[in-house]
């Protein structure tokens, strides 16, 4: 056997292959150990942070990584913070929620009852945005709203509702954009650099861990939010996603989506019309 060593381009293209097939075992682990299935996500999306999640933990390998996590649950918590983007505002793309405001509601409004679900809730931002929105057309009282996410430290940020006093204007001139009817400081305290939205907000509201990856249909939903969620999906993820929200509407229901998101690919294409095409809201089709 030749002790000449592999030339440089050689030995970095065995270096990636190994990378990828620790990266693969790491996947698998985390799905056969604790139910999260991230074995679909976009690879460079998920190769890119898994890196991020490698050096900052401090491990030399991903079979390092890999063998802490089974053996320690609570670096779960950890990982899923590298592994799922809880990054939002409130309000974000305002015109996606005037078109709300302006054009779905008044059709919501003409049911007794209803139901909203906020897929991928991140840390609450666009589920207290959505819940202002309906207080201000006086369709709160009616509403129950779902808010789910697959990381329970987003689920417990977003049941707290307190953000960063420093992004409260960028949340404020949001809401004016989108039609607000009442201004934003009428929702919040602010102290201590805090702003801790009021608990009201939260009365008619849901939380839940639930997976677009790998859960069922819960709810029967009249609206349903998901947005800059699929991106971070491969085809058939994006796929098996449309087809729950497909599932968990109603007859006539609105799903909206985020701007770099669409049905175009999607089997499920069919099961909806475009209805605010400019800002990706479709409506599932009376049949």
């Amino acid at each position: 056997m030749s002790d000449i060593p592999a030339p440089p381009a050689e030995a970095a293209a065995e270096a990636m292959a190994v990378e990828t097939l620790e990266i693969q075992l790491l996947l698998e682990a985390v799905y056969q150990r604790y139910h999260y299935d991230f074995r679909n996500y976009a690879q460079a999306s998920i190769k890119r942070r898994l890196r991020q999640a490698r050096e900052q933990l401090g491990y030399p390998t991903f079979s390092a990584l890999q063998d802490a996590l089974l053996r320690n649950p609570a670096l779960l918590s950890s990982l899923l913070g590298y592994l799922t983007i809880q990054v939002s505002e409130m309000f974000r793309d305002p015109s996606y929620f005037r078109a709300l405001r302006e054009k779905v509601l008044p059709h919501l409004r003409t049911y007794p009852s209803l139901k909203v679900w906020v897929a991928g809730c991140s840390e609450g931002e666009e589920l207290y945005s959505l819940v202002i929105l309906f207080r201000e057309e006086g369709l709160e009282e009616r509403t129950l709203f779902y808010a789910t996410d697959i990381s329970q430290e987003a689920l417990d940020k977003a049941s707290a509702g307190i953000y960063s006093l420093d992004r409260i204007q960028l949340f404020t001139e949001n809401h004016r954009k989108s039609g607000g009817k009442s201004s934003l400081s009428d929702y919040y305290s602010a102290a201590y650099g805090r702003a801790s939205f009021d608990k009201s907000l939260r009365q008619r509201v849901v939380f839940s861990d639930h997976s677009l990856v790998t859960d069922a249909v819960f709810a029967e939903m009249h609206l349903i939010s998901c947005r800059n969620v699929m991106i971070y999906f491969d085809r058939g993820l994006q796929d098996r996603a449309l087809g729950l929200f497909n599932d968990s509407l109603a007859r006539k229901g609105f799903l909206g989506l985020g701007a770099k998101e669409s049905l175009r690919f999607s089997s499920h294409a069919g099961a909806f019309t475009d209805f605010v095409k400019e800002e990706k809201i479709y409506q599932r089709r009376a049949g």
